[in-house]
């Protein structure tokens, strides 16, 4: 027999940014509690509810009793149960008895464990009944969520104190119409819940699992569903933007953080006055949708309008006059204090402030963020003059990166910093390229984001990356685990983003010697050069690896140790490429052969003497590498890497003929010294642009 299951917990406001997360994992435990315990067919499905004030999940088909399994169980070996009548010893009835399993002893089977004859039991395991399963389930299930801060707070009986998220008020678990009498954070199961807190405040009684959703909306005022609830929001937004000829601006996170604040989501619209677009939109964005959770709006134009729209979480009888208002007022202050900070910050040049960042504390044993200026304006003006950039822009936007720290705005939103400074430095006259290059140096901030558009900002954008990860790591602080409060993951993927898509002919160890440089003269610096590449590399790999590439042919060009890591990918392709062919194998089995055998040598010259190959086999492979190598080496210079792999396909019937017929390690040792140059110089040649014995199966 199977109904529908609902388990619902009732609670105080929820954290918004949170709901989401929560809701999904309680879900999950109960789903997969269950699964793993026989009570959920495969056709089942799971439904996640959730809302400001409740925690639901409702699953179809689910069994009042799990099925039988069958077990198999050794017991004991045939001359301890068994007595020389053949009749249970006393030991075995003990085990039997144990299984609740009423057998006859003769039926017992027997297999041998390879040292002695042994009694195996074979039968049905019964199935759990669901009243008991759902307890252990549920308190795993509330045990695992992903709780950013437990609270605690005292139970109904002013003795007992829990710890959840939020205070729980109400727990239901119903399974069809039956309530399933479990018991968490001490409340015990029933059919009780709350629906909207004002437009519908009394208690509601669920009727059955399947009833549910149903009843929430047409009695409680709450779309239960998370999902339903935003895609019901956005077509909200959407149509009221209409009205009035415009586009919302509707982030995801948004999105999420409004639908987990609402039940019931009624969506108005409200205004503020004209001259506050005055103030850079990004300033304006920031002021609507952190501090009040507005919607802007964009005109057809795509400026920024004086119109916003707003959720609301009832529906006003006056039409809702009075939340257009009152939020109009409240947004009026809260852009009334940005327009403050922008018109303060501007009466004060960039340049300016830079002088005080001297009391600005970068890091301990780094100094401060003055000092981390000069380093980074040092490390950007090389790599101009490496990559042939104006020198001189580059220093500029490198001095004046950081100045918005120092600023009104950017003290009020971090997340400003960068932005800020373009505007300002804009204001200031500077150039357009040390302006853009403000901006652009924090980029990528995150995976997926832009990278700089201009040569200038890519300098000072890599120059920041290097000095943060050469510094840090040099002051101790290598990421661990999951720990990584510098966020030197994404620096790293920044640098290897900004060398691959921008191409840059920059070589690592370059990069790192030009950054090392820069800290010579903070005593607290130790170069970790080893350690810091090998992270650049993991960085890169994982990168590739979303790319697309197998570890296959990663890891064949990686043994290399790539300095030059914009010739990754092409390296990559050509490795690819050299896979189709059907010589290919052949010779990455032989490249790794070649590899075990020069690894037993010791420092074997890459160098040979073709007077000295006397066996045919040896001969012919001589005559086909002096012939392959010229074009080969060509190519590669070129950079045509797909070609230079292609155009080893010629050695590989010599090398197989080679590897069948002559004998390397021979008594004479200036011939095996001969055949070991051989094939190192052959293997050299073949792994320049990958280590091709890494594709060997």
């Amino acid at each position: 027999m199977s109904a529908s299951l609902l388990v619902e917990i009732h609670t105080e406001e929820l954290p918004p940014k949170a709901l989401r997360s929560l809701s999904e994992a309680f879900a999950s435990g109960i789903e997969n509690g269950l699964r793993a315990r026989r009570f959920v067919p495969p056709d089942s499905v799971t439904t996640v509810y959730a809302s400001p004030r409740r925690l639901a999940v409702h699953l179809t088909h689910v069994a009042k009793r799990s099925t039988d399994t069958p077990f198999r169980q050794k017991l004991l070996p045939v001359a301890i149960g068994l007595d020389a009548s053949g009749n249970a010893t006393p030991a075995l009835l003990k085990k039997l008895a144990a299984l609740n399993a009423g057998v006859d002893v003769k039926k017992l089977q027997r297999e041998s464990d390879g040292k002695q004859e042994v009694l195996v039991y074979e039968g049905q395991r019964a199935g759990e009944l669901l009243v008991t399963a759902l307890q252990p389930v549920l308190e795993s299930s509330i045990a695992a969520l992903p709780i950013p801060k437990l609270m605690s707070y005292q139970l109904a009986d002013g003795v007992t104190t829990a710890r959840f998220v939020r205070p729980a008020h109400r727990l239901i678990a119903m399974h069809g119409h039956a309530v399933v009498p479990v018991h968490a954070l001490g409340l015990q199961a029933g059919t009780k819940t709350y629906g909207h807190r004002f437009l519908a405040p009394g208690i509601l009684t669920v009727l059955s699992a399947d009833n549910y959703a149903e009843q929430l909306l047409e009695e409680g005022y709450v779309v239960a569903s998370f999902g339903e609830r935003r895609v019901q929001i956005e077509s909200l937004l959407r149509a009221e933007a209409a009205r009035h000829d415009a586009q919302p601006i509707m982030p995801d996170e948004l999105l999420d953080e409004v639908t987990a604040l609402v039940e019931w989501p009624v969506v108005y619209d409200s205004t503020f006055e004209s001259e506050y677009l005055a103030v850079p939109p990004e300033c304006l964005l920031l002021t609507m949708q952190q501090n009040q959770k507005y919607f802007a709006l964009t005109d057809s134009a795509g400026q920024l309008s004086d119109r916003f729209l707003l959720v609301s979480n009832i529906k006003a009888t006056d039409g809702g006059a009075a939340i257009r208002a009152g939020n109009a007022r409240v947004v009026r202050a809260r852009l009334a204090d940005a327009k403050f900070f922008y018109e303060q910050d501007r009466k004060v040049k960039l340049e300016d402030r830079v002088a005080g960042l001297a009391s600005v504390v970068y890091h301990g044993k780094l100094g401060s963020q003055l000092q981390r200026v000069d380093r980074i304006a040092a490390i950007a003006v090389a790599i101009a003059n490496d990559l042939r950039v104006d020198a001189v822009l580059v220093e500029r936007a490198a001095r004046l990166a950081k100045a918005d720290l120092r600023t009104l705005m950017v003290g009020e939103f971090p997340e400003l910093q960068g932005v800020m400074g373009e505007y300002y430095a804009q204001h200031d006259g500077e150039a357009l390229e040390v302006s853009r290059a403000i901006r652009e140096h924090y980029r990528p901030r995150f995976a997926g984001d832009a990278l700089p558009d201009s040569t200038v900002g890519a300098c000072v954008a890599l120059a920041e990356k290097l000095e943060t990860l050469v510094g840090l790591f040099g002051a101790g602080e290598k990421p661990t685990g999951e720990r990584d409060p510098y966020a030197l993951r994404r620096h790293a993927l920044g640098v290897v983003r900004i060398l691959i898509e921008k191409r840059l002919a920059l070589p690592l160890d370059r990069l790192l010697n030009i950054a090392n440089q820069a800290f010579a003269a903070v005593a607290a610096f130790e170069n970790r050069d080893l350690e810091l590449t090998e992270f650049l590399y993991e960085r890169l790999r994982g990168l590739l690896r979303d790319i697309g590439y197998s570890v296959q042919q990663i890891d064949a060009v990686m043994a290399l140790r790539p300095a030059r890591i914009d010739q990754v990918p092409q390296q990559l392709e050509a490795v690819r490429a050299f896979m189709a062919l059907p010589e290919a194998e052949s010779l990455a089995a032989a490249n790794k052969r070649i590899a075990n055998i020069l690894k037993k040598a010791d420092d074997v010259p890459i160098v040979f003497e073709r007077a000295l190959l006397l066996e045919p086999a040896e001969l012919s492979l001589g005559e086909a590498y002096h012939a392959v190598r010229p074009w080969a080496e060509q190519l590669y210079a070129l950079g045509d890497y797909s070609a230079m792999l292609k155009s080893l396909a010629p050695l590989k019937l010599p090398v197989d003929r080679f590897f069948d017929e002559v004998m390397v390690n021979v008594e004479d040792k200036k011939l095996r010294a001969n055949r070991l140059g051989l094939l190192a110089a052959l293997r050299m040649t073949m792994n320049r642009v990958a280590d091709i014995s890494k594709l060997s199966s």
